[in-house]
């Protein structure tokens, strides 16, 4: 082993040599280039003569050039390298000096473009594997960046293989799901906890995969339910099918929007109660009025049927004294109208793009904040667009032109449609009016909405078109 590592000493140090010569200054490499090969000249002409010769060792000094000229300035360094080994060569007869010189300029030439080669070779591996250690530092920041990313996410973030268990996991899912402390979910079964994403794997996701969102109800490992929301996606790994599933807790808000609508209907329908009373009320004064006019007649004044029938109309009207504005209503809030507008954009603007409508929205730069409610505002305005596409279907025109404005501490929301008008504006607001295509109920409500809010909602008669205006209280901008 002592001696090959011997002999391998050379052929290492004359390696690491010329591995050297491209980083070393041309100039220098070319004096020690040509410095050797006249010291080899003159030892082969001068201290051997013709005894023998040194043309062998013109190798070593076109190994070294080889390092830094191009391929013709090698060949015809190579060239002076064999006229030089010819000239101080042993005697022979001129065809084996001539086949001496070709054989000599072919072997110098093929260690020099060997020698090219592999230098050549030797910057392009060098090259690649910079790059490889650079995109293998690129690769581990990102994946580093990714893992911060996922296991810092609010969101729980999952993994399953094709058997439902989980494969891999972030904090925030095993705080979703209540894994205890110090335990985690890989290696668990979902469908324990999310049934959903288990009977989403039964499922074959075909070539594209299966790309879907979908609410449903988890449970914790302690047995609690949660409204779940998910969005997932499955895929085929090396190892077979996969499913990567994002889940959110959304318990919260549907509990929100739950009693929010709850507050809703309830007002709703004490606005409805309050024009029913309202009508029964006016019914009832009519028969008070009647049976008082039939008491005057001396024929029946003193008849008990119709006396009963008095008390029971006055009892039936105290019943129908429900007011509509005696009833009690949570305290208006601060409301940003651009938010409100975008959400009624979101909703209406899909229903006029099936139609072939246009909805064209006049806004102001800056938009004020007004008093009222968000979801009651929305509702006011979802109902006043509605209308607007019912009334704009027969015409071939199909505009909705929705316009804010301001006029001291008051805003107007003006919802004007291409629509053929309103033909008897007098009854619009009345309940139960048979002019509407419903239950007659949702101007009226809108408008004791408003009026709740401070505010008002009215007809403005315009020449060949329905306009309806929302005024509201300004109390400041977004």
């Amino acid at each position: 082993m002592r001696s090959l590592a011997v002999g391998l000493s050379p052929a290492h140090h004359l390696e690491k040599l010329i591995a050297a010569c491209p980083r070393a200054n041309k100039a220098k490499v070319l004096l020690v280039v040509g410095g050797t090969i006249a010291t080899i000249a003159v030892v082969d002409g001068a201290v051997l003569g013709n005894r023998a010769s040194l043309g062998l060792l013109y190798i070593l000094p076109m190994m070294l050039a080889a390092t830094v000229l191009p391929p013709l300035e090698t060949i015809a360094l190579a060239l002076v390298c064999a006229l030089l080994r010819s000239l101080f060569d042993t005697p022979c007869p001129p065809v084996e000096t001539l086949l001496r010189l070709i054989f000599a300029l072919a072997t110098y030439t093929s260690a020099a473009l060997l020698v090219t080669a592999w230098v050549r070779h030797r910057e392009l591996v060098v090259g690649h594997l910079q790059r490889m250690q650079q995109e293998q530092v690129l690769r581990q920041r990102l994946e580093d960046q990714l893992h911060t990313l996922v296991d810092s996410s609010p969101a729980a973030i999952l993994t399953l293989d094709a058997g439902g268990v989980v494969l891999a996991s972030n904090r925030a899912a095993d705080a979703l799901l209540l894994v205890k402390a110090g335990d985690c979910l890989r290696g668990k079964s979902i469908a324990g906890f999310l049934p959903v994403l288990a009977d989403a794997l039964k499922i074959d996701p075909g070539s594209e995969g299966l790309r879907t969102s979908a609410q449903c109800q988890g449970r914790r490992e302690n047995g609690e339910m949660f409204l779940a929301q998910m969005w997932f996606s499955s895929y085929v790994g090396p190892q077979g099918p996969r499913l990567a599933a994002i889940v959110v807790d959304a318990s919260e808000e549907m509990r929100d929007r739950e009693e929010q609508g709850l507050r809703h209907l309830m007002r709703g329908n004490q606005i409805a109660a309050s024009a029913v009373s309202h009508e029964v009320r006016n019914l009832c004064s009519a028969m008070v009025l009647l049976c008082s006019n039939l008491e005057r007649k001396p024929q029946i004044a003193g008849d008990a049927d119709l006396h009963g029938l008095t008390t029971l109309a006055a009892g039936l009207e105290r019943m129908a004294r429900g007011d509509l504005h005696a009833q009690t209503h949570d305290a208006p809030s601060h409301v940003p109208l651009r938010e409100v507008l975008d959400d009624l954009r979101i909703v209406i603007e899909p229903g006029w793009c099936d139609i072939n409508g246009v909805v064209a929205w006049n806004l102001p730069a800056t938009m004020p904040v007004v008093v009222g409610e968000r979801h009651g505002v929305l509702q006011t305005f979802l109902n006043l667009a509605q209308n607007s596409h019912r009334a704009v279907l027969p015409r071939e025109t199909r505009e909705l032109r929705i316009t804010v404005s301001s006029q001291g501490v008051a805003v107007h929301i003006d919802f004007e449609d291409s629509g053929a008008g309103v033909g008897d504006p007098q009854h619009l607001f009345e309940p139960f009016h048979s002019g509407e295509d419903g239950a007659g109920l949702g101007l009226y409500v809108s408008r004791a909405m408003m009026r709740s809010y401070g505010g008002d909602l009215r007809y403005e008669p315009r020449a060949g078109c329905a306009c309806f205006r929302v005024e509201l209280q300004m109390v400041g901008e977004a």
